[in-house]
């Protein structure tokens, strides 16, 4: 490992404090901003960077496979979301009897065919660190965390819907 990785990986997250270079940066695209908004043409800055094969191929492809993977996975869970929702707010319309549309809120979220969901969310669990090339924690000896959390998320089932729908009638009725 190389030397100050540790202490780079555990300050990962951290805030610090703005360095000159950075104010620099800052002052530089804040005058950039103003010649735009004044109908005024940006200066051409050049870098001195080095452009590798894998930045180069990951940049024309476009997004990365975990991103696609990713957006999906939020995109079916927000119309399944709104789906439950609905279906949740309608029995108890429907259902005047609070231990019958326990029972019935129960029986139906247990029947909910959520496969197709969880398959992505395994898929997004064992290809996400690879994909995203999460680094490892020395202390631990798993992936970091991404964002304070952990990568991996949690397969739906009916628990996951009694947490956002619970069977109680009093709190589906507005």
């Amino acid at each position: 490992m190389a030397r100050g990785e540790p202490e780079r990986i555990l300050r990962q997250g951290v805030v610090l404090p703005e360095t000159p270079r950075e104010r620099r940066e800052r002052a530089t695209l804040d005058d950039d901003l103003r010649q735009i908004a004044s109908g005024g043409r940006v200066r051409l800055r050049l870098r001195s960077f080095r452009p590798s094969a894998d930045t180069y191929l990951a940049a024309s492809r476009g997004p990365l496979p975990y991103m696609v993977r990713l957006h999906e996975i939020e995109r079916r869970l927000e119309a399944l979301e709104e789906r439950l929702g609905e279906e949740w707010r309608g029995l108890a319309l429907a259902e005047p009897d609070s231990e019958r549309f326990r029972q019935a809120w129960s029986a139906y979220a247990a029947s909910l065919e959520l496969d197709e969901l969880n398959d992505l969310i395994e898929r997004h669990n064992r290809w996400y660190p690879i994909e995203a090339r999460l680094p490892m924690d020395p202390a631990t000896g798993d992936f970091v965390l991404v964002n304070g959390r952990d990568y991996r998320l949690r397969p739906l089932d009916a628990s996951w819907v009694f947490e956002r729908f619970p069977p109680r009638r009093s709190a589906a009725l507005p």
